[in-house]
């Protein structure tokens, strides 16, 4: 009997060590055996208060956990699972709600009376939870603020290679893709082709309209030339104020020659409506270049279409050239 008492004594001493409240249910009569104290005291509750609240448990778990510690307890007496373990919110006294957990098993499976005792230990774990829930809310916090910062990254790439008036790629853009096409096109052995565009006389538009007028025009002619080349393979870009190029990757001088000739007479035949009651049309001269074994970059290609476009304003405008120098 002493060496009872002693093993009773050292079990309550480790059990208030470690935190936890033992229980005990008799799944057969209903009755409990032991009862959990602790968590009651801890909650703020009276032992009259707490008296009641051991019958009625589920009064005082938040309704969102109810389910799953239900689901929990029958999953166990059933035997799917081999041990009762639940997390769930209990109501202090105060009105808060604090974190809980359940550990427990049914002892007796294999005995005479299978399935009698349900024994088990509440503890509490709302700092565990907490910090959990602060966790997750700094990861959550991160995972946005590294969604936002790849936003702005991808926002930030996008200004500094996009004309902000015309929308079409800038000299910049234009320089990394045709350094990159004229790589692709000298080791797959395929052409490459570039149009130089610029907008006839367009000093006496801004002197004859204003500047207003002037930028709708030039947002006109990057929208038709958008327009006129293949999706997601030519880049049209803006590298002047009113100057335009077009790369045009796996295409040979005759067809470049082609696509510029279309371009003139298209924006020669545009009628240009700016708001205003005059309708304005405007030309262009084009220069066409091509990738030759000559052309050992795409700064020279460059210089080859800019000279042929220089070619055709000499010619009076309105018209196309190509540096014949290029072709030898």
């Amino acid at each position: 009997m002493v060496e009872h008492d002693s093993n009773k004594e050292r079990l309550e001493l480790a059990l208030e060590a470690a935190g936890l409240d033992l229980w005990e249910n008799d799944l057969v009569t209903g009755e409990v055996p032991c009862k959990a104290h602790k968590i009651f005291a801890e909650l703020g509750y009276s032992p009259d208060e707490s008296a009641a609240l051991i019958d009625d448990m589920f009064h005082i778990i938040h309704p969102d956990d109810v389910a799953r510690v239900q689901q929990a307890i029958a999953s166990h007496v059933s035997g799917k699972t081999d041990q009762y373990r639940c997390e769930f919110r209990v109501r202090a006294k105060s009105g808060e709600w604090f974190w809980y957990a359940n550990y427990g098993r049914i002892m007796d499976r294999n005995s005479e009376n299978p399935g009698k005792r349900f024994i088990g230990v509440t503890f509490n774990i709302h700092d565990r939870k907490r910090r959990e829930d602060m966790l997750e809310s700094m990861n959550r916090q991160l995972t946005e603020q590294n969604a936002l910062l790849e936003n702005m990254n991808t926002l930030l790439q996008t200004l500094a290679t996009t004309d902000p008036l015309t929308g079409v790629a800038n000299r910049r853009k234009l320089v990394e893709e045709g350094n990159s096409e004229l790589l692709r096109a000298q080791r797959f052995g395929q052409p490459l082709s570039l149009l130089i565009l610029d907008i006839d006389n367009f000093k006496l538009v801004n002197d004859s309209w204003g500047h207003p007028v002037g930028d709708q025009v030039i947002c006109t002619i990057a929208r038709t030339c958008g327009q006129a080349v293949r999706a997601n393979l030519d880049i049209v870009a803006r590298i002047g104020g009113e100057e335009f190029a077009i790369l045009l990757p796996q295409t040979d001088f005759d067809a470049a020659l082609d696509m510029a000739q279309r371009l003139c007479n298209i924006i020669a035949k545009l009628p240009i409506d700016t708001g205003i009651p005059d309708i304005i049309k405007c030309t262009v001269s084009i220069g066409v270049a091509a990738l030759t074994p000559a052309i050992h970059s795409f700064e020279q290609l460059l210089l080859e279409a800019d000279r042929a476009l220089y070619q055709a304003k000499d010619a009076g405008r309105n018209c196309i050239s190509c540096n014949r120098a290029e072709r030898r």
